[in-house]
């Protein structure tokens, strides 16, 4: 049987009444930034891209940590698997944000096209309705209804295959409004299983750290006097510069006293002196440190670049490293392995950490809100070094050579 086109068209404006009230319904779940339709779709392939990375430097952490001898090697390893963990659950909420907003977009945009077709359809429904609620009976009494009804039909035999096609088209619309619906629910759902996650997995490494601390008391007496050089060291520093600077000449320093032979073993009697007295070679200094980059540099937290290396700043002056915008209290990490020479709070830069690897190279991490890691630690690429601010965060990396800035992304890992 048939539908009357009178129904019809009367569904399919109901349908779309319901829709529209619909819409603005699902849009107040939840308050998310909206972001345009390109932007959206470059975060998320960012934001899934880093998600990949960081479940593969996770699943190598883990496995590192299962095969460490050492229990000061496994908590390293196992605190960078958590680290990992943590930027990948950062990742995975910004790409359901991201999906959510590519949805919301495309509702917003079908529900434009469908209000500017709900007024003709209404005006057509009334009018339809109209001549059905008329009685044939009635229509002959009038002078000229018989004509005027008659007419009408031819009309609507010629109107009502074209009032289907568009009909149909409506009601294929509104399928497309409610799968964008459930898209839209996934991508909430997603969201509040990643935030979740997150949540423990911060937990987690809280745990950790705070067994490392309880277990590294010790330790802790010598990174005092660490830090009570760097901080001395910080104020006789006239900017960030000459701080690194300061910091390469004791670094530079550390290594030649390391390439310094080794003591010449005592002779068992006076009269044996000379045959106790090794060649020369074996005393060799040591040969200079690998000056190759890092091997597992990477960028120490997640997020799309505000300044890239070279470009001008606000101040005119050249950038001599990246700036990132993570997620706010996002996770920062290590750069790559070395000894942290100073963490701590710089002259307006905010929290910063400077890393010392092999072979003069240097890696500086700015604008931390919380940084946990002692000056004169080991550090692994990958471990954890703090927190993101909560408001407005901008986290900049430098890599240096010798002092001498180069761009970091040219010596990804």
């Amino acid at each position: 049987m048939k539908a009357h086109p009178t129904f019809l068209v009367a569904g399919v404006a109901l349908a779309l009444a319901v829709l529209a009230t619909a819409l603005p319904q699902a849009r107040a779940q939840r308050d998310l930034r909206m972001m345009e339709s390109e932007a959206a779709e470059a975060e998320l392939d960012r934001a899934t891209r880093e998600s990949r990375q960081a479940e593969q430097r996770a699943a190598r952490f883990a496995k590192a940590a299962e095969e460490a001898g050492e229990a000061a090697d496994r908590t390293a390893q196992q605190a960078a698997a958590l680290a990992a963990r943590i930027q990948q659950a950062e990742a995975e909420i910004a790409a359901a944000r991201a999906r959510f907003s590519i949805a919301q977009s495309a509702r917003e945009a079908l529900a434009a096209r469908l209000a500017q077709r709900r007024e003709p359809l209404a005006r057509l429904t009334g009018a339809l309705q109209t001549s059905a609620r008329r009685p044939l009976a009635l229509s002959a009494l009038q002078p000229g209804s018989l004509e005027d009804l008659v007419l009408v039909r031819a009309v609507l035999e010629t109107a009502v295959p074209e009032i289907r096609r568009r009909t149909a088209t409506l009601r294929a619309e509104i399928e497309q409004g409610r799968r964008l619906e459930r898209r839209a629910a996934r991508a909430l759902a997603e969201l509040e299983l990643s935030e979740a996650r997150l949540e423990e997995r911060r937990a987690e490494l809280a745990a950790l750290e705070t067994r490392q601390r309880l277990a590294g008391r010790e330790a802790r007496r010598n990174a005092l006097r660490e830090e009570e050089r760097a901080l001395a060291l910080a104020e006789e520093a006239r900017d960030l510069d000459g701080l690194i600077d300061r910091l390469d000449e004791a670094a530079a320093l550390r290594r030649e006293l390391a390439a310094l032979p080794g003591p010449v073993p005592r002779p068992a009697a006076i009269g044996a002196g000379a045959q106790a007295s090794a060649p020369a070679e074996t005393y060799a200094p040591t040969p200079p440190a690998d000056t190759a980059p890092p091997r597992d540099f990477r960028l120490p937290v997640q997020g799309r670049t505000l300044i890239g290396f070279g470009e001008r700043r606000e101040g005119g002056l050249a950038s001599t490293g990246i700036t990132l915008a993570p997620a706010p209290g996002a996770q920062v990490v290590a750069p790559a392995s070395g000894r942290v020479v100073f963490a701590g709070p710089y002259r307006g830069f905010g929290r910063i950490v400077i890393v010392e690897h092999d072979g003069g190279w240097t890696s500086l991490v700015t604008g931390l809100a919380r940084s946990e890691v002692p000056v004169g630690a080991r550090v692994i690429g990958g471990s954890p070094l703090g927190t993101a601010p909560d408001e407005d965060p901008a986290i900049a990396v430098e890599l240096r050579q010798e002092g001498e800035p180069v761009n970091p992304l040219d010596h990804l890992g």
